[in-house]
């Protein structure tokens, strides 16, 4: 049993399956993290130049931009020195802290998209009182608890992780993940996969009621609503409806190719199931929201042009 803790250094096994076109892989890689830094950068610059967008559906827009690029970061720079350096190696250091920090970029994301189906339903069911129901502390407090958070949840069960002893290396997959690293731990980890597949699942819920609970008062005010009211209810919600869609789908990606046996998967297809949450979400959500509001799509145009603002 001496040597049990030797292990302190990882393979990422699905890289060697991304060999075949590893310049294509790298080339596509590095322009989607350089569109996701440029597309969030002005979409943040937007809301933080022009005051009239300081308002709380704008403020969680622009955190939901702060934490794609925090969850690009996290990603996509390692990846492209994986592939351009063909080394696909990871430190047990490195590889906790990618973790931690993959983790709680999901965890955000999902807690800035329930306080913006909250907001949306205040928005529409509570106009006249919307700004005392939206305070700036109240909003600043909201912030501030998306951040804290699921950054001291996720502190928790990646230092849980990362104190197994561990007698395997290989990891079937990009990047480290809690599920793929707990299971390489010396001892008999079947009690801790459940608990952790049971924390992805409880952990969310709170989000998830909150979504839910917003969208059924949000439909049954719609259902009583003038025609031209239940557009504009449509329109408010569409872009936080494609964010909220888009990661979801990504999420069920992810649990399904890492708990389910997904053997008869072409392995290229099981990778691109895997990034498709940290990948997709940071690249579509400041373009959806740049395109469909209207006044941010104004200040995207005040920047580019080169107007003075006021």
């Amino acid at each position: 049993m001496e040597n049990v803790s030797a292990v302190t250094s990882f393979i990422l096994s699905a890289y060697f399956e991304l060999q075949d076109h590893i310049y294509l892989y790298s080339l596509s890689f590095l322009l989607a993290y350089i569109f996701i830094l440029l597309s969030n950068s002005v979409l943040i610059l937007a809301i933080y130049f022009e005051r009239s967008l300081h308002e709380p559906m704008y403020l969680l827009i622009c955190n939901l931009s702060v934490n794609g690029v925090y969850g690009g970061t996290s990603l996509l720079p390692s990846m492209l020195g994986h592939l351009m350096s063909h080394n696909y190696e990871v430190s047990l250091t490195r590889c906790v802290l990618q973790l931690y920090c993959l983790h709680s970029y999901a965890t955000i994301e999902l807690t800035i998209l329930a306080v913006m189906s909250y907001d949306r339903y205040v928005a529409i069911s509570h106009p006249l009182h919307y700004h005392l129901l939206m305070s700036p502390r109240k909003v600043s407090a909201a912030i501030t608890l998306v951040w804290l958070a699921p950054l001291i949840y996720t502190m928790f069960f990646t230092v849980f992780a990362a104190q197994h002893t561990f007698c395997g290396r290989i990891i079937e997959k990009v990047f480290c993940t809690n599920f793929h690293l707990v299971k390489l731990s010396c001892f008999d980890t079947t009690i801790q996969s459940f608990v952790g597949l049971a924390l992805l699942l409880v952990s969310p819920c709170s989000q998830f009621v909150m979504i839910l609970f917003s969208y059924v008062q949000i439909l049954r005010i719609c259902l009583s609503a003038s025609k031209e009211s239940q557009i504009k209810a449509i329109q408010t919600c569409t872009p936080h409806l494609l964010a909220l869609v888009n990661f979801v789908v990504g999420g069920l990606f992810e649990i399904i190719q890492s708990r389910f046996n997904m053997s008869h998967v072409p392995h290229k297809a099981r990778v691109f199931m895997s990034l498709y949450i940290l990948i997709f979400p940071p690249l579509f959500n400041p373009v959806v929201y740049g395109i469909s509001i209207q006044s941010i799509r104004v200040q995207i145009l005040k920047l580019f042009s080169g107007k003075k603002r006021k």
